[in-house]
């Protein structure tokens, strides 16, 4: 009889066992006290908004106990009837991708305790290479061992669709990238680019006492049993609605909660992400984002950065001399690759449609104010 193989939630603090190695190591129940001390935002960021709007992207992260190895899981990207195309059925997914992280988080932790994963991990740590086949229609998945179809793999002749991706697995250990796999595929959560800008947004200014989700409820003329984050889309943030206004996007306009938007071929808005903090002496901009074309240990939701010349705070974002340190790869190894190398030639893109642009709510005027002075105080 094989195993069940143990999953415990541990704490959701953010990259914990790259933090706190030595507690981890030295304890089998670590002190939670001290690790949510260590882990606080306001050990690491001065401004009020930056700290509220980094304690909001935490949320999306949580350190599980996977086989007694700590893992810290983050939350997947996923958006309804992505990978669709050649499916014979819509592809919808838990929440549409606007569900809050909390929500999330209690069907995940379900999910990990499930038996069907548990059978996943024995199957992944075999020790003998295999092809997982995940089917997104059905929420099922199947391996094989045959050599021709692992030498298939290996000489990156992708045989997978895009709503049947396939994974080369080599029989080892199992790490981060095969939990976030399951979840994505299997578990058919997570959260999508508007989405989490949504999370982030409404968490910040509910700090300073706002309420954004109120003015955009109003703004759609929604009933009140409607919630409005799951109409707002990253088409909302490019729309020229009154709560919202352009920020010229040179350095020195941008600020804690600004919404970056990338666009499409067709000039509509296909990505949003947001800022979390510019630091103008060091010349570095840290933005959040929910995506899966990222190196695969940071899909879902993930850092970025641009590096800029602090002497220069006039510099565009569409100028090329920026360095945006955010890859661009396809979510599954083998899978066509982005035409985009990185997220700086992504912002550039389509400059007849103007390319990429950033836009601010009204209201988070206020709550940067709010929320600096507090901390001031």
């Amino acid at each position: 009889m094989k195993r069940r193989s143990a999953v415990f939630p541990l704490i959701a603090v953010l990259n914990l066992a790259l933090w706190l190695p030595g507690i981890l190591a030295s304890a089998e129940s670590p002190d939670l006290s001290a690790i949510t001390q260590f882990a606080s935002p306001s050990e690491q960021w001065e401004r009020g908004t930056e700290i509220a709007i980094e304690e909001a992207y935490r949320q999306c992260f949580k350190t599980y106990i996977i086989d007694g190895r700590v893992m810290n899981i983050r939350m997947p990207f996923a958006e309804n009837n992505e990978r669709s195309e050649l499916a014979d059925t819509d592809l919808i997914i838990q929440g549409g991708g606007k569900s809050n992280p909390s929500e999330l988080w209690t069907s995940i932790d379900t999910i990990l305790t499930s038996e069907d994963f548990s059978r996943y991990l024995n199957i992944l740590q075999d020790g003998k290479e295999k092809v997982l086949i995940f089917d997104l229609a059905s929420r099922r998945w199947t391996w094989t061992r045959d050599l021709f179809e692992i030498a298939r793999m290996k000489a990156q002749a992708y045989k997978g669709l895009p709503h049947r991706p396939y994974v080369l697995h080599y029989g080892q250990d199992v790490d981060p990238t095969d939990i976030y796999n399951y979840l994505y595929c299997i578990g058919r959560l997570g959260m999508d680019c508007s989405g989490f800008v949504w999370h982030v947004l409404t968490s910040t200014a509910r700090k300073a006492g706002v309420d954004l989700r109120s003015t955009v409820q109003r703004a759609l003329k929604l009933p009140r049993k409607l919630d409005p984050g799951q109409f707002v889309g990253t088409w909302y943030f490019d729309s020229k609605r009154p709560e919202l206004e352009q920020v010229p996007d040179s350095i020195q306009n941008l600020r804690s909660g600004d919404i970056i938007l990338f666009r499409g071929s067709d000039g509509r808005a296909v990505h949003s992400a947001i800022i979390q903090s510019v630091d103008f002496q060091n010349g570095r901009i840290r933005y959040l984002q929910s995506t899966d074309e990222a190196p695969l240990e940071e899909r879902g939701v993930h850092e970025s950065f641009i590096e800029f010349d602090p002497a220069k705070p006039g510099t565009s974002l569409k100028d090329p001399s920026l360095r945006w340190t955010q890859k661009r790869y396809p979510p599954f190894p083998g899978e066509k690759a982005s035409a985009f190398s990185d997220d700086g030639e992504r912002y550039r893109a389509f400059p007849e449609h103007g390319a990429g642009k950033v836009v601010r709510f009204k209201l988070m005027n206020s709550v940067f104010t709010i929320l600096n002075d507090r901390y001031k105080g």
